[in-house]
């Protein structure tokens, strides 16, 4: 039995998430159908996590487990040949039996984008999330820094997690400009359900100075979620990297 590590781009506007679900269009279930098309043997096709509908990827790992021989290199051209373009395989490498893209995740990289532009993008507008008032990115800049490091993040998650234990380490986290767009990037240790859209909504909320950027260790140390931003929109999020050991 071989164990297939697949690197995966979605456009995740058309699906209802990532989770297989009945009667509702969503990736796993694209991609596990593409692999029996492709193989002939049913996959139990392992995430390194779930993404909501309309969120995007450009880095989603999982594997799966197969008999099949076909050479590992042409696994991507065959899977993608049975899917819809806005789901493509990018790479397949054989790995360790041993290896879970869910378990052994050791760190994830989001990026939430924004056009701070005064007109709305009519091709961008599914992949970004359009805000015509001005935002204020060196208040922006300032708040995004307290946010790294190992914090309870109970502010910052949905009421619908199914974590219990809210406590999260954030790397690196930086707001990057290019023209009238504003990329929030957050790269941590894991996330709780919502909690990248939630920072992002509060890092708004900084911008258009409703939050001063000092208030940001409170609203952690609070963990009480009405005291953050409000949670952004689906489509202006991207799961840009899984890291593995």
């Amino acid at each position: 039995m071989r164990n297939i590590k697949i690197k995966i781009e979605y456009d995740g506007k058309s699906f209802n998430g990532w989770q297989k679900q009945p009667d509702k269009l969503n990736i796993q279930g694209e991609i596990e159908r593409a692999i029996f098309e492709v193989t002939g043997e049913e996959v139990d096709l392992i995430a390194s996590g779930r993404t909501d509908a309309g969120v995007h990827a450009l880095g989603q790992t999982a594997n799966f487990h197969i008999e099949n021989s076909m050479p590992i290199e042409k696994i991507p051209l065959a899977i993608n040949s049975k899917l819809k373009k806005s789901i493509r395989v990018q790479s397949a490498e054989e790995v360790d039996d041993r290896f879970h893209a869910r378990y052994n995740c050791k760190g994830k990289k989001y990026r939430y984008v924004i056009n701070n532009d005064a007109i709305e993008s009519a091709i961008y507008r599914d992949l970004e999330l359009h805000i015509s008032e001005k935002l204020d990115i060196e208040k922006m800049k300032k708040a995004i820094k307290h946010f790294v490091g190992e914090y309870d993040f109970s502010a910052f998650k949905s009421s619908g997690t199914s974590s219990k234990n809210s406590i999260r380490e954030i790397y690196k986290a930086e707001i990057i400009e290019e023209g009238p767009r504003i990329k929030i990037e957050l790269t941590g240790s894991g996330f709780l359900y919502n909690m990248v859209r939630i920072i992002s909504g509060t890092l708004v909320e900084v911008g258009l100075g409703k939050i001063e950027p000092e208030a940001i260790p409170n609203i952690i140390e609070s963990k009480d979620r009405g005291m953050a931003g409000r949670t952004l929109p689906p489509q202006g999020l991207y799961l840009v990297e899984v890291y593995y050991d």
